[in-house]
């Protein structure tokens, strides 16, 4: 379980004031000193994040926020980390003061309303209650702010924590985990070729993970597996008694793929996939058209999932650039962001094309799709918009999680 990705770990955010025990809460659900405690204020000053299994929920990663009253220039800037952690997240923990002391529980509406907004399950948490239990006074002004009663804690006696597992059980998302990369496109028996280019983009020794995490689904499937690089494609078909059920390739070698493949087998590429499996296809696929229409006028966003050192035959800073240059003309604008560095305002942008995402979990990558489509932006992703470039979307195949 510790390996894990982080992008497939239920993202659990914990969040409250500071000194309210958002970290004691964490190592109590952990186990172990996970998080710096001390009874001065602010001691979280980042985001930390700690993977941990949670029995029957599993794979978990638990995200330790700063407090949210600090107002400080730099608390500012804290509570913004704050707010992209959120985007991540499946499940958010709100402690709602440490004691019957609590009086002024503004910032636990704003925060809640914040979730609310961004349709994250929300569970409620008086912790502390060790040192001052909650008084009825109190928890019926938390039933009448949010709907629901607050489950009382002492993190340093571990008290309330079997409660928290139980609620997280009660509000995972129905599909959470549920996520299929390959869908019905194959089944037990069917042979699948796995086309993979090794250049300068790949990894030396491994290889990257939308092609492991593929294969292993495909083994637990059932399936026959035979792997390639492009240039031995056409003597891999021949080593076949007859033509895979389906062809998954790296997406910049869909057109070479395309005119080597047998009619009888169907194809489609990683990037694809994982367009079904992190984020919203349909969206993407409807996007892609937006292609169609852009100019030397137009201003594309390239967006990275991970920050790597570019290379040459690098396909979201090279290879997509060259066709979109050479369907459009010189004069066209792209930008590229990586990692975190997403904009906010993606107004000035005729379209968005994002890689598969499989560092990203689905929750985050669906963030950036409602905030796209929030600002009327066409966003694609990589696989699908080397498809349209090469013109052979229609051609592909498309696995629809609906």
């Amino acid at each position: 379980m510790t390996n894990t990705p982080n992008a497939n770990r239920l993202h659990i955010a914990i969040l409250g004031r500071t000194n309210s025990g958002k970290s004691s809460l964490i190592n109590a659900i952990t186990g172990q000193d996970t998080s710096v405690v001390s009874d001065i204020k602010g001691t979280t000053t980042d985001v930390v994040y700690k993977a941990m299994e949670i029995p029957k929920v599993g794979a978990t990663l638990l995200i330790d926020t700063p407090g949210f009253d600090d107002h400080t220039i730099l608390g500012k800037k804290r509570i913004e980390q704050t707010i992209k952690a959120i985007e991540k997240t499946d499940i958010a923990i709100l402690i709602c003061g440490s004691s019957s002391e609590q009086s002024d529980l503004s910032a636990e509406e704003e925060w809640f309303a914040i979730l609310k907004e961004r349709k994250i399950p929300i569970i409620l948490v008086i912790n502390k209650t060790d040192i001052q239990p909650p008084t009825a006074q109190l928890l019926a002004r938390l039933q009448e702010l949010f709907g629901q009663l607050p489950i009382e804690v002492s993190a340093l006696q571990k008290s309330g924590i079997d409660a928290i597992h139980q609620a997280i059980l009660e509000i995972l998302p129905e599909d959470f985990g549920q996520q299929s990369i390959t869908g019905d496109l194959v089944s037990k028996g069917d042979v699948v070729m796995l086309v993979m280019p090794q250049d300068a983009q790949a990894p030396k020794g491994r290889l990257i993970l939308p092609q492991v995490q593929t294969t292993r689904e495909l083994l637990d499937k059932g399936c026959v597996i035979i792997s390639c690089t492009p240039d031995q494609m056409a003597t891999s078909l021949t080593s076949l008694r007859s033509a895979p059920k389906l062809i998954i390739t790296d997406s910049q070698a869909f057109k070479a793929v395309y005119e080597l493949k047998p009619a009888e087998s169907r194809l489609t590429s990683f990037s694809v996939l994982f367009a079904g499996y992190k984020g919203d296809i349909n969206y993407f696929v409807r996007s892609a058209e937006a292609i169609e229409s852009l100019t030397e006028q137009s201003r594309v966003l390239i967006a990275e999932a991970c920050t790597h050192a570019p290379a040459t035959e690098d396909i979201g800073r090279v290879k997509i650039p060259y066709l979109l240059r050479k369907k459009v003309g010189q004069g066209i604008t792209i930008d590229v962001v990586a990692g975190k560095d997403f904009p906010d305002d993606l107004s000035q942008y005729d379209m968005v094309i994002h890689c598969g995402a499989c560092m990203f979990n689905r929750k985050y990558v669906l963030s950036r799709i409602d905030k796209a489509k929030q600002q009327s932006v066409p966003v694609t992703n990589y696989g699908v918009a080397m498809a349209q470039l090469n013109g052979i979307l229609s051609k592909i195949e498309i696995y629809r999680d609906l």
